[in-house]
């Protein structure tokens, strides 16, 4: 009997909060935008940048100040948090037409399992299609989409051809497509390991299909094993559609047992910018942050720290979870697991924003 073909999909609205301001606002249209921060006193960083704004290079997360500077004609636009959340309860309502598999990354990108879906379609790609053509139809915003048999070539794949893209990596060039992928490209290498990659001749998939796994963990330690895989195309992550908490939090399984307080910092660094963002999106401040591990044998710990008072402010959590996993580290043990999420939310933060009229920063981020 033949192995089943999963069929996945990964949508990504397209810039979606400076989209939404362009499409409710005609003034923005056309124009570069940035949604939050602002270039006057203490300044903040950018949310999100429309197209317009990303030819002069502005990014998310860049600082407001660097933003103007790049483009002067920037327009920065107050987040409107509570109509971005409308948009993406309408948009997973679209998902469930499809299919009840489906696992939210945030606002505005999702994962869909249509191995199986409820019209009996059966193409993913018609799938993507449909979905794509509904959220065009019924919110006035584009969407790009990946389609192929796994999460993380159905992810590479929806920003290939951005905006208003779709791509498809079937079975068949799984594998000739992870040759040709930058090692930027790949999970789990950020700039460092890219420079080291590089260093040794290593520049894409290819390049890294070459080492053995033996010679792979040498190199680069667990991770060595995850690449020496995904180079050729396997990666069996389900698709998961657990609702979410009553707190805010993020966590992330990783391909490879964590070994190093280094490597768990890094990881938890990341994990504290998506906590952050949610808690900005929910406009919510959390006094007792909560830190979870789980080991390679698949015990669990959590670890908590309550604060005198609400905060959103990212170095306070990056460091707090830090400081937790510091003082139950032991050295040789093996991390799969690590997370961090905020409770006891005080009162929304709406109104502190409202109050800095003219200066607006966006603290959320």
């Amino acid at each position: 009997m033949k192995p089943l073909i999963r069929k996945i999909i990964h949508i990504d609205m397209d810039a979606f909060y400076a989209s939404v301001e362009q499409r409710d606002n005609a003034a923005y249209r056309g124009k570069p935008i940035a949604v939050g921060g602002s270039p006057k006193g203490r300044g903040g960083v950018v949310a999100t940048a429309s197209y317009e704004a990303r030819k002069f290079g502005v990014r998310s997360a860049m600082s407001s100040k660097v933003a103007a500077r790049l483009c002067k004609d920037l327009i920065f636009v107050y987040p409107r948090f509570e109509v971005y959340k409308q948009v993406s309860n309408h948009l997973r309502e679209i998902f469930y037409r499809y299919t009840d598999l489906v696992e939210p990354l945030s606002l505005d990108e999702a994962y869909l399992d249509v191995t199986t879906d409820k019209q009996n379609i059966g193409s993913a790609i018609d799938i993507a299609t449909q979905i794509r053509k509904a959220i065009q139809e019924e919110l006035q915003l584009t969407a790009s989409a990946g389609v192929s048999v796994n999460k993380f070539a159905a992810k590479v794949a929806s920003d290939l051809h951005k905006p208003n893209g779709l791509t498809f990596i079937g079975p068949s060039r799984l594998e000739a497509f992870m040759e040709q992928l930058p090692v930027e490209k790949f999970f789990g290498v950020g700039k460092v390991t890219a420079a080291k990659m590089k260093s040794q001749g290593l520049h894409t998939g290819a390049d890294l299909k070459r080492l053995t796994e033996e010679e792979l963990t040498q190199r680069f330690g667990k991770i060595g094993s995850f690449f020496y895989r995904i180079v050729r195309g396997q990666d069996d992550r389900p698709v998961r559609t657990e609702r979410e908490a009553k707190s805010v939090g993020a966590e992330d399984t990783f391909p490879f047992d964590l070994t190093t307080r280094d490597e768990m910092h890094g990881e938890l660094e990341k994990i504290a910018q998506t906590v952050q963002s949610r808690l900005a999106r929910h406009q919510l401040k959390g006094r007792t942050i909560t830190l979870k591990v789980k080991y390679h044998d698949f015990k669990q710990i959590t670890r908590s720290y309550s604060l005198p008072e609400g905060t959103r402010d990212l170095e306070l959590i990056e460091n707090t979870a830090k400081k937790l996993l510091d003082d139950s580290f032991v050295p040789g043990q093996q991390v799969r697991l690590l997370g961090i999420s905020l409770h006891n939310f005080g009162e929304p933060i709406i109104k502190l924003l409202t109050e800095e009229k003219g200066d607006f920063q966006l603290k959320l981020f």
